[in-house]
Formats: C-alpha cells, structure tokens, sequence
C-alpha cells in the first residue's frame, strides 16, 4: 500500500471504507489531530502581519509565535504518524501469520505478536499525546489570532479532541492482547490523565472561541 499521506482524500476515504483492516480508527485518530493542526496553522498566518496583531503587546506576540511553532512541529509529527499507525497494526498481522508447526516456531510467533502488540499501543497513544500538546498551544492563538477566522480555531480544538479521544480507543483496545502488567497498568494510568486534561483544554479553548464569536 502506498504511503496514506501521498493519497488524494477521495483515495484515503475509498480505502478507509474498504473491507482492509487498515487504515483504521488510529490512522484516522492520528488525521484528526493533523488537521486540527492545519486548522490552527491557517489562523496564524491570516493573524501575523495584521493590524490587530501588531498591536499587541511584545510579549504576546512572543508566546503567539512560540504556540504557533509548536504547533508546526506537531502537524509534521502527527502526519508521521498517520502511516506510522496503520504501519504498526501491519506488523501485528505479520506477526500473527508466523508459522506456529513447532513448540519453537509458537515460542518465536508469541514473542513477535507481543512485540507487536506493545507497538501497537505505542504509536496510538503517542497520536494522543501529540493531540493534548496541540490542545495546549491553541488556547493562545484562539484568544488573539484573527477574530475572523477564530471558528477555524474552534474547529481546531474539536479535531484534536477528537483525534486524542479516538487514538485513546486504539490504545485501549490493544490493553487486552498484552501480557506485561506493567505496560498495561502505565498506559492505562496514561489515557486516563490525557482524557481528562484534553477535555478540559478543549474546553477553554472553545469558551473563547464562542465568546469571540459574541
């Protein structure tokens, strides 16, 4: 399969819709929260060189920019992982196809499959940790980036909730298929704080984007 990314949209829902395993709901996750990137990226270059902006105080602008950065750097690392997600459930099934004839070729496919499987979790929620710092970066440019554009914000924040909350799915569902208790009782611990301080930001966020909005 060629590289999700390099599809047209049209390709990548065709695909999507399809009876392939894969892409699934952690490519899609790891999609929402890019374009909730794209979104946000899109307010602050129709904010910078406006009179409204360079208005403001120094300071301001400073953090603006250093938000806008960050966020830049997460649009890159989250397109990574819209591949890096259906690459991961691949490798899983690669694992599962491994010959099982002998007490050692079962020893050798178990050790892969696990292996896989912590993977598969891995990159899941790493889209949702990406997701939460995306959640952290917009509250900012929400408040002072181009009041005309300020739903594209809001849109922003409801893709990377949406994109935390569906590779937090992704990540729970992997929980059961491994057997180390201590990766299972961390990751869990894990979606429970990134939930809960994604709602929130989301929250925030959103409460300035409607009251800009009026």
């Amino acid at each position: 399969m060629s590289l999700l990314m390099d599809m047209t949209l049209k390709q990548y829902s065709d695909v999507l819709a399809s009876n392939e395993p894969a892409p699934g709901g952690g490519s899609t996750a790891a999609l929402s929260g890019l374009m909730g990137a794209s979104l946000t990226m899109m307010v602050v270059n129709l904010s910078v060189g406006k009179k409204s902006y360079e208005a403001l105080d120094e300071a301001i602008k400073q953090k603006f920019m250093l938000d806008a950065e960050k966020v830049e750097g997460l649009k890159q690392e989250l397109t990574q992982l819209v591949d890096e997600d259906t690459a991961a459930f691949n490798k899983f099934m690669e694992a599962m196809k491994l010959p099982k004839d002998t007490d050692e070729q079962k020893k050798i496919r178990e050790e892969k499959m696990q292996q896989a499987s912590v993977y598969a979790l891995q990159i899941p929620l790493k889209t949702a940790e990406k997701c939460l710092e995306l959640l952290q970066h917009q509250e900012t440019i929400a408040t002072y980036g181009n009041k005309n554009a300020v739903s594209d914000v809001g849109v922003g924040a409801l893709m990377a909730l949406a994109g935390l909350e569906g590779a937090i799915l992704n990540v729970k569902i992997n929980i059961p298929g491994i057997h180390d208790e201590g990766v299972k009782s961390e990751a869990s611990a894990k979606v429970l704080k990134l939930l809960q301080d994604g709602s929130k930001l989301q929250k925030n966020t959103m409460e300035i984007v409607n009251k800009r909005i009026g």
